[in-house]
């Protein structure tokens, strides 16, 4: 093995042990979002135009794509199935949640069950594999 190639495998590893910490990272910051974005529009309508409905697809794409690299590595390694379920049942609900009217209140509270089953997913997944 080179030493570029050893460094390689080293910097992997550390960033693959942090994945699923940084995704779950991410859904608290969704979950953030989701609670400030619901009060802003409660407290003054008008501003609803200020905010792109686009970022709701673009956080749901970002989601996906941590929850396949992460959770489907995890399943990999060490074989339960569990994580990589209860990661895409979340993810199940943050796309059903983006298909909601805005402003009813459903799409809230459903991204934040589905942030908050993903997040047990990813968790899962992190003890599992460590």
């Amino acid at each position: 093995m080179t030493a570029h190639a050893h460094t390689h495998s080293l910097a992997f590893r550390w960033v693959e042990a942090r994945f699923d910490r940084f995704a779950i990272g991410l859904s608290g910051l969704c979950a953030i979002h989701c609670v400030a974005s619901s009060l802003l529009l409660a407290l003054a309508a008008s501003a609803g135009g200020l905010l792109d409905p686009r970022i709701h697809e673009v956080g749901l794409s970002f989601a996906m794509l941590f929850g396949v690299v992460a959770l489907g590595r995890g399943t990999m390694r060490h074989g339960y199935m569990l994580p990589a379920v209860v990661g895409a049942a979340g993810l199940g609900m943050m796309a059903g949640a983006v298909t909601m009217p805005h402003g009813t209140g459903y799409e809230t509270i459903w991204t934040l069950l589905g942030v908050a089953v993903l997040a047990l997913g990813h968790d899962l997944n992190r003890r599992a594999t460590y």
